[in-house]
Parts: structure tokens; C-alpha cells; sequence
């Protein structure tokens, strides 16, 4: 289970929920049901300015309620959004919750496989302590 009473909320859209970790890494927690791009675009992009604000390259995905991505929103997550690690100047690194709905389970890896070759490294876990856990151990 994901506790999030207490942590900081930093932004919230219809996309999901993102908070600030004190272990120092974002969570980003999505909701269910169809996206329209420029939420989805607004929600990526304030991920972006937290983990910049921060300092941070780390962050727990919990997309167990994430629908499957339009291939719209996967164009603009492999052409713009990962490029973010370039300006951080360091590589993401991501825990991710896969998603409950097998079709977005299996987008999500496509996806994640394109992304292994540069800007984001991850690791799939079924338990959000065990994530959070891995996400601690990096330096």
C-alpha cells in the first residue's frame, strides 16, 4: 500500500497527484480514466520543474490506475518528456507500480523499453515498499 497522508502535495490536475518525498524523490500518483493531452502535458511538466526545484532525479510511479497511453501521449513522452533528463544533466530513475489494466500494462513496457536506452532508468515492482525501499538504497 502507498501511504501519502502527510507528505507534501505539490501539484494536482486530473491527470494524478504529485508529492514531495522527505527521502528525496517525487511520487507521482495517477488516476484513472481517459487523459486529454495538454493535462497530461501539464502534469509531466510540473514533475519536471518539482525534480529541478529540487535537485532530484528520483521518483515512484504508482500507475496501477493509469488507462493505456494514446499513441498521441507516447510520441510526446518519447520525443519531449524524456529529454527532461538532459536538462537535469542526469539520468531519471524511476520505480514503477505497473498498471492494473493488462493493455496498459503491456503499453507501459513498450514504452519503458524505448526509454531504457538513455534518460530514464527502472525497475517494476508489484509493492510500493519494496520500490520505495530500492529508490532509498541509490545514492
Amino acid at each position: 500500500m502507498l501511504i501519502l497522508s502527510g507528505l507534501p502535495l505539490y501539484f494536482e490536475n486530473p491527470i494524478g497527484r504529485l508529492y514531495e518525498h522527505p527521502d528525496g524523490y517525487v511520487i507521482v500518483d495517477y488516476n484513472a480514466g481517459p487523459r486529454l493531452l495538454s493535462n497530461y502535458q501539464a502534469f509531466l511538466n510540473h514533475l519536471e520543474m518539482l525534480l529541478k526545484r529540487r535537485g532530484w532525479n528520483k521518483m515512484l510511479a504508482n500507475q496501477r490506475l493509469l488507462d493505456p497511453f494514446t499513441d498521441e501521449e507516447r510520441t510526446w513522452i518519447k520525443e519531449q518528456w524524456l529529454q527532461v533528463s538532459h536538462a537535469l544533466q542526469r539520468e531519471m530513475i524511476a520505480a514503477v507500480l505497473l498498471p492494473n489494466d493488462v493493455f496498459a500494462r503491456l503499453a507501459m513496457s513498450t514504452l519503458m523499453q524505448g526509454a531504457r536506452e538513455g534518460a530514464l532508468h527502472y525497475r517494476v515492482f508489484n509493492n510500493a515498499q519494496e520500490a520505495a525501499a530500492w529508490l532509498r538504497e541509490l545514492a
